[in-house]
Parts: structure tokens; sequence; C-alpha cells
């Protein structure tokens, strides 16, 4: 998380904007003088629910990547344990932006209010609010009004909350734009200011432009702190480049930049969705080396590492470890546990892990339901995994698409069309709109039990429906009637994908594949295979399994093996054949 991006909070004046001058848009430097009020905000709640007050010149400021357990102060920082009491006006403000989104009658609300400091704080806390809930379009209009219409002197984080939030929204032109804005101001930009519009970028996928950001820092004399390097991984990794992502992770440790908790977090993460928890481990090994402290997020990462690959010892090892270095795992961590016994095929042990998560007082959450549904449908357990379903229910959690979909998953497992169709009429009821993903499943189910009419039932409501039509639905139906034999139907979905732009994936060759080595057509297969390759689709072990499935006696298969491997031994990767 990158709240901490924001968080320097210049003096702000307060003026009329017809007494301004272009040397009052300059922000003060943090020696200028400080705002004296701030006491109506010495109030908290403590971690027990009591009320309690503090002392603001002994509070430090401690910047983190995550918000869990932690409150905003004033736009300037995390506080552990700290959620300061909104004021009667912030509620006001808050509420009202919960039910308006028009622009134009937000900004003639908040002309209303006057132009002191208190009011001032409460719109800063309210933006930061939204900014939790990810209100990105209320954030925008309330920026926008700032600077375009308040009497109030914006700061550089106003400029930081509106860039960030046109980076969440993938528009980085209007990042940019904010950027300029703020420089024409004469506002000077910190490190927050470049890490966010970096992060903007990346989101967008324009790489170039977030290199170009870090010569600009350079430019101003700013040297690329862990805070920028950070804020480049996580926009990275959030647009899913984890090839770059891990580039900027060792450009950082090139440049003897310090590396954060946070900085390994993220590539703890990185590795644990790339199916590589050994490197994991290894990052996880030398942070302890570089005696930087792992916190319960860290720990938690390295579980979901484990937890993706099914190796639930070493999942539940790394869980005994965070709560020996004195951490109370939370639900999130609790989750990951249980995540790696359903992953494993272990269900009763997801259902322990969840047990003692009430035991030890952590109330469970949707996804820990959501895990141990999951967990008794992947093993066969379906009427387990419906009663866990109407726990959830019992228990106030209102289950989502995914929790409908785990479901169906477990009653599609076996084959149960009467039952998955009734809870895609339970989704429909609940108000959840069908998706393509959910429709692909019905549709797989269907041609799995060779049910090819409803599978075209299906396949026309989608194209005449808002329905996205994806590869993923075309490799599902090539699959299934090439499967079942009907080669000419499988050909005019291949050039029927082709026509409307879908490129063929390893899963669609394979696929074709897959129909002619049946029916022991060889030479049909290899020439599949050549228009594979020559379409810059490389095989995977499926399309090795299917080959040699086509082969009849001991030259061909000598020959795929032999052309397999060659192709592979070029791409410097190892691919099973036999």
């Amino acid at each position: 998380m990158m709240l901490n991006y924001i968080c320097t909070l210049n003096h702000t004046f307060i003026e009329p904007r017809c007494c301004m001058n272009e040397s009052d848009w300059k922000a003060n430097e943090s020696s200028g003088v400080a705002l004296k009020k701030f006491k109506k905000d010495s109030v908290y709640i403590d971690k027990t629910g009591n009320l309690r007050n503090f002392n603001h010149k002994k509070l430090s400021r401690k910047k983190c990547g995550s918000m869990r357990g932690r409150g905003w102060k004033f736009g300037s920082g995390f506080v552990d344990g700290i959620f300061p009491v909104l004021s009667p006006t912030a509620h006001q403000i808050l509420e009202y932006l919960q039910r308006d989104v028009d622009a134009e009658r937000i900004w003639g609300s908040l002309d209303k209010l006057p132009p002191s400091l208190d009011v001032w704080d409460d719109i800063l806390t309210v933006s930061v609010q939204l900014r939790m809930r990810k209100q990105w379009d209320s954030i925008i209009s309330i920026c926008k009004w700032i600077l375009l219409r308040s009497s109030f002197k914006p700061d550089v984080i106003c400029y930081n909350l509106l860039i960030d939030a046109f980076g969440q929204k993938f528009l980085y032109k209007e990042a940019e734009s904010t950027y300029l804005q703020l420089h024409e101001a004469r506002c000077i930009p910190n490190e927050d200011t470049y890490a966010l519009l970096i992060k903007a970028y990346c989101l967008s996928g324009k790489l170039q432009n977030a290199e170009a950001v870090f010569a600009e820092m350079r430019n101003y004399g700013l040297p690329s702190s862990s805070v920028v390097y950070n804020a480049y991984m996580n926009g990275l990794m959030k647009g899913r480049n984890f090839d770059k992502a891990e580039e900027v992770f060792q450009r950082m440790k090139r440049d003897g930049c310090k590396l954060s908790t946070e900085t390994y977090t993220m590539l703890i993460n990185l590795y644990g969705k790339a199916g590589k928890s050994f490197m994991a481990l290894k990052l996880f090994d030398e942070m302890i080396s570089q005696k930087c402290k792992p916190n319960i997020c860290t720990y938690t990462a390295l579980v979901n590492a484990f937890a993706r690959e099914g190796l639930c010892e070493k999942a539940e090892e790394i869980f005994e470890q965070m709560q020996e270095a004195g951490l109370e795992p939370d639900v999130y961590a609790y989750n990951a546990l249980m995540e790696a016994y359903s992953r494993a095929g272990f269900p009763y042990g997801a259902a322990e892990i969840f047990s003692l998560m009430q035991h030890m007082g952590c109330e469970p959450d949707r996804a820990s339901y959501n895990i141990l549904v999951d967990a008794y449908g992947k093993a066969g357990f379906q009427d387990d995994a419906e009663a866990v379903f109407e726990d959830m229910k019992r228990v106030g959690i209102t289950p989502t698409m995914k929790s409908h979909m785990v479901l169906l998953s477990a009653y599609s497992k076996m084959g149960n069309v009467n039952k998955c169709e009734d809870i895609l009429n339970q989704m429909c009821k609940s108000g959840l709109k069908l998706d393509t993903f959910v429709l692909n499943s019905m549709l797989n189910l269907y041609g799995r039990l060779g049910q090819f009419e409803k599978m075209e039932e299906v396949l026309t409501v989608m194209e005449k429906g808002s329905y996205v039509v994806d590869i993923s639905t075309f490799n599902i139906l090539i699959h299934r009637y090439g499967q079942a034999g009907f080669i000419e139907k499988m050909e005019d979905l291949f050039q029927l994908l082709l026509r409307k732009g879908l490129k063929p994936d390893v899963v669609t060759w394979t696929s074709r594949i897959g129909a002619y080595s049946k029916k022991k057509l060889y030479l049909k297969c290899l020439e599949i295979f050549e228009e594979m390759i020559d379409d810059g689709c490389y095989p995977d072990g499926g399309t090795a399994k299917v080959l040699l499935a086509a082969c009849s006696n001991e030259d061909q298969i000598e020959q795929v093996t032999s052309v397999i491997r060659t192709m592979h031994k070029d791409m410097k990767t190892v691919l099973p054949v036999a």
C-alpha cells in the first residue's frame, strides 16, 4: 500500500485567491511557522475500545506499507493503534459523498463550508478516508474543488492525492497534467509525488514514462530512495509486469539503496505469485541476514508463497516462526495457512486451522469461508462445502460472486448439473450479475457431460448479451468439441476466433492437436504443431503429451522427442516429454 507517499503535509495557508501572488504558491519549508491548533483530534479509541488522549508532541510518525491496524492522522502519516474520531463536520462531508458523486453538487455543498483551518483538516481527513475505501472519483472531485474553486491554498499533499487517484483509474495523462500544474503553482514536489507518478505510469503500462521520472528526479537533485523504488515495483506488480519488477529490484540493490521491510515483502510476494517459493525463502533469509526485521505482512507473504504450491508443511513452519517472533497471526495469516492445506488436498486440515482461528479470538472473514468451501469442493465433499456456505450466510456474511463460484466448482466437479443451475439462479436472485468466467464454467460442465445443445445455448446468451467471449471461451469449446470427435465444428470455431481478432494460446493449439492425436493422425498433428511455432506460440508439457499420444511407432516417438527437446534447449527451459 502506498498511503505513506502522500503523508508529508507542508504547512497550509488560507487566503482568498484574489489576494494570492505567484510567490505565495511556493510551499513552506518544514522550518516554517507550524499550525498550533489540532487539539480536537487528541481523543482516540484504543484496541480495547476505550477513549484515550495523546500528546501530539510525543507522538511519533511511522511510515508503513500496510493499512492493517493503522489510522490516518491529519494527512501527516500513519500512527500505530490510533483511530482519530472524525469531527461532526467531517462525518457530514463523508456521508454526503457516499450518497452523491455528481461533481457539481459536491462542489456546491463544499462552497458553503467556512474557509477555516478546522475545515481544511476535515477535508483532508475525509479525502484519506475515501482513499482507504478506494473511492477515487470522490477524491478527484474534492481535490479539483480545492484547486479550482476554493479559497484554500493547495499544497503538495493535495496534488499527490489527485495524482494518486488519477493513477488508480489508469488516467496517466491526467496524473501527468496534475504534476505539471504542481510546478506551475510553484509547489515543490517531494519524493512521494514522484513515487505516485511512477506508479500511475506503471499501472497504465507506460514504462518509458516511468523511467523518465527517475531522470527528472535527478535533475532536481533528489536521489531515487526506497520510497520511489517501492512505488515503481508496486506499480509494476499491479500491472502484472513481474519480470520488470524484479529487474528494478536488482537495480535498487546495485544503486546501494537501502532495502526496507516493504521492499522485501513485495518481492517475496512477487516470487510467491510466480510459483517460486524457493526464491521467496532465499530472499527472506537474505532479509534476516541484513538485519531487516520482517513484519506480519512479510511472514504472510511467505506462507502464501508455499500455500500456492500446496507445501503445507513449509507453510506451517513459517507460520510457527512468525509466532516465535512475537507476532500474533491475523485473519490474513490464518487464511494463507488454510489455503496451503486446501491446495495440498487436505480439507480437514484447512477446517482445523479455521477452528483454531476462532478459538484464538480471530474472527474469520469472507475469504476464510470461501477457502474452506473451496477446500471441501476440491476434495469432492460438496455437502460439506454447501454446509460451510450456509454457515457463512448464517453469521451475516453476504456471499459474493467468488463465494458462489467456489460452490459452483464443487458441484461442477461432481457433474451435478441441476445443482449448478440452482446456484446460478441463486446468484441472479441475489442481484449478482453473471460474468464471462461463470458462463465459461457452465460451458465446460455441459461440454464435459456431452450436453452440446445446452453448451450452444450458453454461447448464444454470451454472444447476444453484454458478455466478453474471450480466448478461454473458445479454448473450452475447441477442447470439448475436439475430444468428442466433432473435428469440423472444432475447426470452424478456430477460424471464428481468428476472425474475432483473438490470438490462439498454447491451450488452443494443444486442444486442436489433441483432437487429431486421439484419431492417431500423426502427420496432421505435426502440421498444426508447425503452425503453432510459426505463430510464435511455444509448446508446454501438455503439447508434448498429445504429440506423443499421436505416435504409432518408435521412430515417430523419437522424432517428436528430438524436436521438443531441441526447441526447449534453445529456450533454456526443460520440458518433460517422456
